[in-house]
């Protein structure tokens, strides 16, 4: 590591997240009036403490796939005008009684910026303009007006917005080809950049770099967008097949080689087209997910629509924790180009946090990594030179035994190091050389590991699975010194003023 060899700076919203109306994650999971810590708006207190604690700096809301049906104009207004919906991308009941304004109070209430995306599948570039307007414009207009009518005098000024979601993929309303998308979200993009030429736009890349389109939609879709929009999507979503353990632990090779292949294809376009733009990457959906193994999924007969159904309640385990902190470590690797980023999701499905009706809320395992990233990675990344011994995986070939990342901040004199050690079964000894910083003190030595790697957190054992100090980890001369556990994440936190 040497502080005059960086990467970029850290930009804060690699840390976001994502809200959607799936399964609990919106009710009973962020807002649910009469819960004992509800405040006047039927958000979840206990819930708010948790997101600040960590660390969220953006969030995605209302989709996802939910977005591609959504009417926008249904979570506006008086609750009880509301209509009820169905939610054909959940197969759930769609109550509408949590909506814009209700998210907007949640974001300032959280702390965090919002990112909105915008419906089209089902919709166009009038709802979209509509929204803009409704959302954005100080007054004086209808739908400005209509905005203050319902309580927000003042416009939410959101900067983000995503054009569309995942409209590559079959199961999307309104799926689209790449041809067909990329002309709808450039006539979008024009028309929004009418009302505000700053805003920053998102175009929806492939939803999986398995997707058979992948890297010819990017193509297709930026010949038409690359100069109205700031950043392509990605999508990733990991899970542990059987006892490869190995592979598992080896995902961030995919995120790494999907992040390569997107960076790649943008500039090929922006050098065919002669364009001195740079687009980069919004990783808005990245996650570990059992697709194959859900648990309380949303049922499939249409007799059995639920409001707000148990969908992907995954109960996330040591290894799924060490896992989200190396796709975590690949984000900041790449922080020339990863601007934006937003686990899948906040709470409840798929989630960093879990709740219960009317009970607790408490941290998964998969909290953790990512609260201490969040808080601990600031100032630049570094560009780092690791070497290591390499390991086989049946999915991903021979990958270096270990991943890692590391940030310095120059104003505080704090230098953070990440480190995870891949190996399901064998500790590994780490060596990292501190000579150019001229002398170090180790401040803090944290690691996420346990013999049992399907340990996980429960209502009943909430801290079932949190770091501890980490045994063995020093500064010795110009080098920090540690033995790492197997499939394990480290942090270290160090004072090289």
């Amino acid at each position: 590591m040497d502080p005059a060899f960086v990467v970029a700076p850290v930009n804060r919203r690699v840390f976001g997240s994502f809200v959607e109306h799936m399964g609990r994650c919106v009710y009973t999971g962020i807002y649910e009036p009469g819960h004992p810590t509800a405040d006047e708006d039927g958000l979840r207190e206990d819930v708010l403490d948790l997101v600040r604690e960590l660390g969220v700096t953006t969030v995605r809301y209302p989709g996802g796939n939910f977005v591609s049906g959504y009417r926008w104009e249904d979570g506006v207004g008086p609750v009880a005008d509301r209509p009820t919906r169905l939610d054909p991308a959940w197969r759930a009941v769609e109550s509408n009684a949590f909506g814009l304004n209700e998210f907007m109070r949640w974001a300032v209430r959280a702390g965090v910026e919002p990112m909105l995306a915008i419906n089209l599948g089902t919709r166009g570039l009038q709802e979209a303009v509509d929204l803009l307007e409704y959302t954005n414009h100080p007054g004086g207009t209808t739908l400005s007006e209509l905005r203050v009518e319902h309580g927000a005098r003042e416009p939410h000024d959101v900067r983000m917005w995503c054009l569309g979601n995942e409209m590559d993929g079959p199961w999307q309303l309104g799926h689209k080809t790449a041809d067909e998308y990329g002309r709808l979200a450039a006539e979008t993009a024009r028309a929004l950049r009418q009302f505000d030429p700053g805003l920053e736009l998102v175009a929806c890349g492939s939803s999986s770099r398995a997707m058979p389109t992948f890297g010819a939609w990017e193509a297709t879709v930026l010949e038409h967008t690359y100069d109205l929009v700031d950043h392509i999507s990605a999508h990733a979503y990991y899970q542990l097949h059987g006892d490869d353990h190995a592979s598992f632990l080896a995902s961030s090779v995919d995120m790494d080689r999907f992040i390569q292949q997107v960076v790649a294809t943008a500039d090929h376009v922006g050098a065919r087209l002669g364009s001195d733009k740079r687009v980069d990457i919004s990783f808005d959906e990245w996650n570990v997910w059992y697709l194959e193994q859900k648990v309380g999924d949303a049922p499939t007969a249409p007799r059995d629509w639920a409001v707000a159904p148990r969908t992907s309640e995954d109960a996330y385990t040591v290894l799924d924790a060490v896992v989200v902190g190396s796709l975590l470590i690949t984000l900041l690797r790449h922080a020339d180009r990863v601007t934006a980023a937003c686990q899948a999701q906040l709470v409840n499905t798929l989630s960093l946090i879990r709740t219960e009706p009317g009970g607790p809320a408490w941290r998964q395992s998969s909290f953790h990594p990512f609260a201490l990233t969040s808080r601990h990675a600031v100032g630049t990344v570094l560009d780092l030179r690791l070497d290591a011994p390499t390991l086989a995986t049946d999915r991903h070939g021979p990958v270096p035994l270990l991943d890692a990342v590391a940030t310095h901040d120059a104003d505080s004199g704090r230098l953070a190091v990440f480190v995870v050690n891949r190996h399901p079964s064998e500790p590994v000894s780490f060596t990292s050389s501190l000579r150019a910083f001229g002398g170090a003190t180790l401040l803090e030595a944290v690691v996420l590991a346990d013999d049992d790697l399907t340990a996980t957190n429960t209502q009943d054992d909430p801290d079932r699975v949190v770091p501890r100090g980490h045994p063995d980890a020093s500064v010795a001369g110009e080098a920090l010194l540690a033995d790492l556990p197997p499939a394990s994440w480290s942090m270290f936190v160090l004072d090289v003023t």
